[in-house]
């Protein structure tokens, strides 16, 4: 299929948006490097555009010899919406994450593993690595798995395993996560405050950082209701212990030890269950990307997947 372009520029990356119709979805796409190399897929957390993967880091990842893919999940960015379809409420997903109650959910974090390989057929590409951060990082894991003749090797960065009790956030960072606009805080506001409770303390973000990332994104595309289905597939989800279990590619784990939103122990479980996995645990590093690390992370990631048949 061809590719349809749009080269309207929007402040946010120099890199060309690209779209495909896979698996039902209109899904956006930036390409790096040369397409006749190895492809690297990159696959995003939680409510976070294709743009939340630093250009410098796909830049990098590309001069060293990678055709590397950034796309917007569903839900998010310029890839379709599921408008229409309703996620439970906040005090509903809260019972979900805290409780393992189960509720009617739009869509799973399968469907979105599907979307990833999905996106992979409409490139004709037949088999790529794959690095996922966060919720991404749980989507990799399920496309390692389920689709193991399409994954060459497999990152996964300050995700979980998604066993109770290991990589779960504190009641307060997940009420933060669901806070509501108030009258005294708007949207932005409150994305700002939560960035800073969950960053990264060693490598530290002022306000006006975080906010001029924020609103660049928000410009891209606006979609809260995406915000609220992204986090029932997450809530919803089943441990992966048997998928992880059954994942034979080279897989590296990555995770701050200073991560709040997604504690380190997810990290070290997820490790646990992929005996062959190798752990790299950064001190200082929250729930973010710190750019001081990201070329340890190339380094790191590269090695990983050289160990690829």
């Amino acid at each position: 299929m061809i590719p349809e372009h749009n080269s309207k520029s929007l402040g946010v990356t120099v890199a060309s948006t690209q779209f495909v119709h896979s698996n039902g979805l209109r899904m956006a796409y930036e390409t790096f490097g040369d397409a006749q190399n190895p492809t690297l897929l990159l696959v995003a957390g939680l409510y976070n555009q294709l743009v939340r993967w630093p250009l410098s880091f796909c830049q990098e990842l590309a001069d060293r010899g990678f055709h590397v893919i950034r796309f917007d999940n569903r839900d998010i960015g310029l890839t379709d919406k599921m408008d229409g379809q309703a996620a439970p409420g906040l005090f509903k997903l809260f019972l979900m994450r805290r409780l393992g109650w189960r509720f009617k959910v739009p869509y799973q974090l399968d469907d979105m593993a599907a979307d990833t390989i999905g996106l992979l057929d409409a490139l004709g590409i037949q088999s790529a690595h794959i690095v996922g951060m966060s919720m991404g990082g749980m989507i990799s894991q399920i496309a390692a798995a389920r689709y193991p003749d399409r994954i060459l090797s497999l990152t996964s960065i300050m995700s979980t395993s998604g066993v109770r009790g290991v990589g779960t956030a504190s009641t307060k960072v997940i009420l933060q996560m669901l806070k509501p606009r108030s009258k005294s805080q708007t949207a932005l506001d409150i994305a700002v405050e939560t960035w800073q409770m969950i960053g990264s303390p060693a490598y530290p973000q002022s306000d006006d950082e975080i906010r001029a990332v924020v609103v660049a994104e928000h410009k891209r595309s606006s979609n809260p209701a995406g915000y609220r289905r992204q986090m029932a597939a997450i809530s919803a989800a089943p441990n992966r212990v048997a998928l992880l279990k059954s994942i034979k590619v080279p897989v590296l784990i990555i995770h701050g030890t200073q991560d709040c939103l997604v504690p380190v122990s997810g990290g070290i479980d997820t490790a646990k269950h992929i005996r062959h996995a190798r752990l790299e645990l950064f001190d200082g590093m929250g729930h973010t990307l710190p750019e001081p690390l990201l070329s340890r992370f190339c380094d790191l990631i590269i090695e990983n997947m050289a160990q690829a048949h």
